[in-house]
């Protein structure tokens, strides 16, 4: 009767399983099919083609709008790593200092405040301060979004790291400073690379703030594909989009790649 009962939990756990990873990744993959579609109506099969690839490198527009998001995203998730890395440790590691609270609260705030709110604001002051619109308007903006992220993820490493590491290589004659450089740095690594690839994906993932805080010649990849998904899909677009997500889809085979060997050296390294 047991065994009966965990089979057919099993079998439940399984169709959960695949209908949840269909849900999550049947879109992906149609999209994916679509780009090497031969016709030109995006929702008529007419057979494997690579056509629409060759006229994606022609399309200047497209192109530039790619380049100008990973720029965007490489800058925004460096200074909001950094930002958001000072930011946890002030906060793990400062105490009860004055204006903690307000701080931890404004932090926070982007996490739950609607974007079409923060990209308005963000509108106001860069025409209150009279900044022209453009590249580094978009790149603060999204450093302004994405620095919260990485703040709650390496603080929840900090609070779950031994204070007595730091305080024994003090003990051995290291400055505060370089305790946390020596000790602290290494082990909060993969929350501060996790952080940063966080706030890569929402930067380059974002519409709404950047609608609001680009301005000409500076229009990134969802602002190019949501200005041309409203005239109708293009196969160029499929084309791109597949492109992106091959690309993604290697990064984070790289990096967990890099993680599993890093924590074999490690392994390896420790001593018996």
């Amino acid at each position: 009767m047991r065994a009966r009962a965990l089979a057919g939990l099993s079998a439940f756990n399984a169709v959960s399983l695949a209908l949840g990873l269909a849900f999550l990744y049947l879109p992906i993959v149609i999209l994916v099919a679509y780009s090497f579609n031969a016709s030109r109506l995006v929702a008529v099969w007419g057979g494997w083609s690579l056509r629409w690839y060759g006229e994606l490198l022609h399309d200047r527009a497209m192109l530039d709008a790619a380049w100008m998001s990973l720029r965007v995203g490489v800058c925004a998730a460096t200074a909001a790593t950094l930002l958001g890395t000072l930011a946890a440790v002030a906060l793990a590691r400062g105490g009860g200092f004055l204006g903690r609270t307000l701080m931890s609260g404004m932090l926070y705030a982007p996490l739950v405040m609607p974007e079409v709110m923060t990209g308005l604001a963000l509108l106001l002051l860069f025409v209150a301060v009279d900044a022209e619109r453009g590249f580094w308007t978009v790149v603060i903006a999204h450093t302004t979004l994405t620095m919260c992220f990485v703040a709650v993820i390496v603080q929840s490493r900090l609070a779950g790291l031994d204070r007595s590491l730091e305080e024994a290589a003090m003990d051995l004659g290291c400055s505060p400073a370089r305790a946390f450089a020596a000790v602290t740095l290494p082990l909060i690594a993969p929350a501060i690379a996790a952080g940063w690839m966080l706030a890569f994906t929402l930067s380059l993932d974002d519409l709404v703030i950047a609608s609001f805080t680009t301005g000409p010649g500076s229009a990134t990849l969802p602002i190019r594909i949501y200005s041309e998904v409203r005239l109708g899909v293009r196969p160029e677009i499929n084309a791109i989009c597949a492109l992106v997500i091959v690309a993604v889809a290697l990064l984070i085979v790289a990096a967990s790649l890099i993680t599993k060997f890093a924590g074999g050296s490690r392994d390896a390294a420790a001593p018996l």
